[in-house]
């Protein structure tokens, strides 16, 4: 446990108790814990992972025998995990510990000793690969629509290359999630941040067929049943993990030999993106696709096609060799 106490020159001390339970209003993971995330007002996986990154924090604090922490103290943190973390992981950990010191500030606890301290710095390009066209139609062609496996893993395969589904939103999906919109059928499912399933992505006709085959041949009508079930004998009928849509992806992947540490189940998500923007689709509409909060996000997509359009080299080596 985590607790703050006054050291002997007035001037409050972080201290890690170990093997304990929260009993003084001044633990992290008792009062002041919940006092810290109720500020933050964020959701429960959001508190897991501060409950987490603010574990971690002030345990390398106890191994390097730090009680009241500065401003150097924190860089010297983020510069810790910059050596065995992703930028991603170190960002991550190190906004937990800013929106930590803003609230104990905030609350006269702690002076904001991490103010203004810089994260890493993230490469905007994409981690993951997406698909090309024929790429796609040879990973669909290549599964077998006999079986019930089958034609899961067809209509799930389907639906996330076409409409950029996040794979959290597509274990989620129940059977009656599959409603009209407009003169369309679609999919609502829970935008990122949202309290209701009040977005929707629509359903192609070939995918909506895939889908329906799917059902028919599983057999289950209650609208509450989830969209895409586990066929596996120990939890047969259940809803799938986000772990075992990925695994689904990944092995389809390497059935058609598309073997690479880039391709993976958010390759997916990367392809529809991708070929929306390749056939004629707008920034905008690509946006709304993926349901981005910012733009600036599906922007990535556009300047990364704007630089494998520039055809430069081709141009120079044709006024060099003819």
């Amino acid at each position: 446990m985590i607790r703050e106490t006054e050291g002997a020159d007035n001037m409050r001390e972080l201290t890690v108790i170990e093997n304990t339970q929260p009993r003084a209003t001044g633990e992290l993971g008792g009062d002041l814990f919940s006092r810290w995330t109720s500020y933050i007002d964020a959701s429960q996986k959001t508190i897991d992972t501060y409950r987490k990154a603010i574990k971690q924090f002030f345990v390398y604090l106890q191994a390097n025998g730090i009680r009241k922490p500065q401003r150097e103290d924190i860089i010297a943190y983020r510069d810790y995990l910059k050596r065995d973390h992703k930028p991603t992981t170190v960002q991550s950990y190190l906004a937990a510990v800013k929106l930590f010191f803003q609230w104990t500030e905030r609350e006269g606890l702690y002076p904001n000793v991490a103010d203004r301290v810089k994260g890493a710095k993230l490469d905007t390009e994409h981690k993951k690969d997406y698909l090309t066209t024929k790429q796609v139609g040879k990973l669909l062609g290549a599964i077998d629509r006999s079986t019930l496996k089958g034609k899961r893993d067809y209509a799930l395969l389907s639906l996330m290359v076409t409409t950029g589904l996040r794979t959290i939103s597509v274990i989620n999906a129940n059977i009656e999630d599959i409603r009209a919109a407009g003169d369309a059928t679609a999919l609502f499912y829970r935008g990122k941040g949202h309290e209701e399933k009040a977005t929707y992505v629509k359903l192609a006709e070939p995918v909506e067929e895939a889908i329906r085959d799917y059902l028919s041949a599983r057999g289950d009508t209650d609208g509450a049943e989830p969209l895409f079930c586990s066929i596996a004998h120990r939890n047969s009928g259940e809803r799938m993990t986000t772990r075992s849509v990925s695994r689904i992806v990944k092995e389809s992947l390497l059935e058609v030999d598309l073997k690479s540490d880039r391709l993976t189940a958010h390759s997916l998500r990367h392809t529809a993106a991708t070929l929306n923007l390749l056939n004629g689709g707008t920034v905008e509409e690509t946006k709304q696709l993926l349901d981005h909060s910012n733009i600036n996000t599906t922007l990535i997509y556009s300047h990364a096609l704007d630089r494998a359009r520039n055809n430069s080299e081709n141009r120079i080596a044709r006024a060099i060799f003819g």
